[in-house]
């Protein structure tokens, strides 16, 4: 009986001690990062939960609205311009891959075969609608008027020799209309969930020194909590790295 209750004891020490953490992520491979980090956290007394969101939008707002305690499926230019938009503080806590953005095509087998006047679709969201535009002017199908800007819009376009009809559509409807539309530029993790292979499918992506690289966010009240410090810790380990690497194979790349 007293070895029972010792058991006991020890069990209900441990849950008072042990933490939780509800994080959200995009499906792929955000979520499957998470998941795989889950044993190695729970060791460390830190319960993790994870919550699949399809949108770049609610995941920010339920953390900054204390609803969530962080989220893993952004670039730090999207956050940066999601905070100043609308007026969240929201932060990084850590890096931990790159995902390299491609453009895709059901129709053509490259980008010299892009017809006069066809379509070509980019996320609606300034950052990565300027990310595509930046890969498309790299590539050489238009030219923009600011190499550099990362904020580019089709504004910004100066030279347009096939015409083409640049559109802009919530990004993760893209893979939905590829078979639509001429080429669209569509974001890696939404790419891995329509089953396109980024390395062998898209016609032009961009290199593994991208700077856009994924991060995990928090707000500034629980950004350097024991449990988030954890979190940020397994996702950046070594069995992390090479789950990364073996899984996706160069279509995500760690950034550490």
């Amino acid at each position: 009986m007293k070895k029972l209750l010792a058991a006991v004891a020890a069990f209900a020490a441990f849950s008072a001690q042990a933490e939780s953490l509800t994080v959200a992520a995009t499906a792929v491979p955000h979520a499957e990062i998470l998941e795989f980090v889950k044993p190695a956290l729970a060791k460390e007394g830190v319960e993790l939960n994870v919550k699949v969101f399809t949108d770049y939008v609610q995941p920010n707002i339920q953390v900054a609205e204390k609803r969530l305690d962080a989220n893993f499926f952004q670039h730090q230019p999207y956050l940066d311009e999601f905070n100043k938009g609308k007026g969240t503080e929201l932060v990084a806590v850590t890096g931990v891959h790159v995902e390299p953005f491609g453009a895709y095509s059901s129709k053509i087998k490259s980008l010299d075969e892009l017809p006069q006047g066809g379509t070509v679709v980019i996320p609606n969201d300034a950052t990565n609608g300027g990310r595509a535009l930046l890969l498309l002017d790299k590539a050489g199908v238009i030219k923009l008027k600011d190499k550099s800007n990362i904020l580019a819009t089709p504004k910004d376009i100066v030279e347009n020799p096939k015409s083409l009809k640049v559109r802009e559509l919530e990004a993760a409807t893209l893979p939905r209309v590829l078979t639509q539309v001429d080429l669209a530029l569509i974001n890696t993790n939404y790419a891995l969930e329509a089953k396109l292979n980024p390395t062998k499918d898209a016609l032009v992506i961009e290199g593994s020194d991208s700077p856009y690289v994924n991060i995990l966010v928090a707000r500034p009240d629980n950004k350097d909590s024991d449990a988030m410090q954890k979190l940020a810790k397994a996702l950046n380990s070594a069995e992390v790295k090479q789950f990364i690497e073996e899984k996706y194979k160069g279509a995500v790349v760690p950034a550490f």
